[in-house]
């Protein structure tokens, strides 16, 4: 019975214990913004922002969110630059200045409401994004600005989550309702609705319309004269807090119109994964049975892992498979990938074998929750914990990638 309370004990204790790190609910970065010397803290101090652990997952909750423009990218590299939005904590000369920020490995980019590859998203298109602190060893340069100022934000230079207006709102089951439409002045006024009810002050936006602005109606295009008070869409936008709430690129007029803009990006996706494979780190190695287990990062569609049950009758695409193996079990090859996930020469240096474990764990802020066990022919020195790697299934093709997609030879 002791034992019992001692354990409830512990257990309200560590419910209600508050968090050891800062977030967003602990007010806005500034660019006065110093941390404490940890000798010279007080309790009545903010505690420090989430530091990544390299190899493991954040804690829900501890990321920093951060929107802006896309501006640049290096999809190579999965970096990229976005022109931070104003907002009321920031003063007049930090307004508009570039974050820089790397897509961590388990890091994740979404598109019309389905995950993406960096270079799905157009330039000039508005993000939202969940951002961490750099690495402290992190010496790269930051982009260089007018007047050499940089914005608040940009010590969150790692990014775990960007998102596109479509997605970001879609996921909350979010629509914008039109109440008026100007085409005399190119102006859409809006609200944004939640269950069919204003959300947050419930106040109207004032949007611009542009000549170029394409309208999505059922399979196919509308004009501007299609969009009518009453209506509920979606919208992607740019020059977001520059002159207003921004200009709407692409509008969206309807479900089926939605429904397609999100299939298509969906196939898109899958392509990309099929052709590059599934990305997670080592998690474990057992030497002696020749055994890697491997944890898949989230962000991808769901359908691809189950995939990985699927066996490779014919064998095609399976050179490395020992012919004293189980022939029915799944089976697959596996890639050192780089933290931007690219690989070296996947043709050639896979390893891999049987699947002997597919099972569901608990799932992290950026972890599928999907893992596996492979035994493989041959342990590579990249095959080692906190590593990241790919995943190919026996049953999919694995042809050379672009040459720029391929880090062999630039080591």
């Amino acid at each position: 019975m002791r034992l019992l309370l001692l354990i409830l004990t512990a257990t309200v204790t560590f419910a209600t214990e508050p968090l050891k790190f800062r977030t967003d609910a602990d007010g806005p970065v500034k660019a006065e913004d110093k941390r404490a010397n940890p000798k010279s803290r007080k309790p009545t101090d903010k505690p420090d922002w989430f530091q990544l652990v390299p190899g493991e997952f954040p804690p829900a909750g501890s990321a920093h969110a951060v929107s802006g423009e896309l501006m640049q990218m290096d999809h190579l590299e999965r970096r990229f630059q976005i022109r931070v939005d104003r907002n009321d904590s920031q003063e007049r000369g930090v307004w508009d200045l570039p974050l820089d920020a790397t897509m961590l490995p388990y890091g994740s980019i979404w598109q019309h409401g389905a995950p993406a590859a960096l270079q799905d998203i157009p330039l000039g298109t508005h993000l939202r994004g969940l951002f961490y602190l750099a690495d402290p060893d992190d010496k790269t340069p930051l982009p260089e600005t007018s007047y050499r100022r940089k914005t608040p934000e940009w010590e969150f230079r790692r990014c775990f989550r960007i998102e596109d207006e479509f997605t970001f709102h879609a996921r909350q089951k979010q629509l914008w309702r039109i109440d008026a439409v100007d085409l005399g002045t190119n102006k859409l006024t809006a609200t944004l609705l939640e269950n069919g009810k204003p959300i947050g002050d419930g106040k109207a936006k004032t949007f611009d319309l542009r000549s170029s602005t394409r309208v999505f109606k059922g399979n196919g295009f509308a004009d501007l004269t299609a969009l009518q008070p009453g209506q509920t869409v979606l919208f992607n936008l740019t020059w977001v807090t520059l002159y207003g709430p921004g200009r709407i690129t692409d509008l969206w007029l309807d479900e089926p119109a939605r429904a397609r803009a999100t299939a298509h990006q969906l196939e898109r996706h899958r392509q990309h994964i099929r052709e590059r494979g599934l990305a997670g780190y080592v998690s474990a190695v057992d030497d002696d049975a020749q055994i890697v287990t491997l944890t898949f990062f989230g962000g991808v569609d769901p359908k691809l892992f189950e995939e990985i049950r699927n066996v490779d009758t014919n064998k095609v695409g399976w050179p490395l498979a020992k012919e004293a193996d189980n022939q029915a079990a799944p089976k697959g090859t596996i890639a050192v990938a780089r933290e931007s996930l690219m690989t070296y020469d996947p043709v050639n240096d896979r390893k891999g074998g049987n699947v002997v474990d597919i099972k569901t764990i608990p799932a992290e802020p950026g972890s599928s929750g999907v893992q596996i066990k492979v035994k493989c022919d041959l342990l590579l020195e990249g095959f080692r914990p906190k590593r990241v790697v790919r995943f190919y299934p026996a049953t999919w093709k694995v042809m050379a990638l672009p040459r720029e997609e391929q880090f062999f030879g630039r080591e």
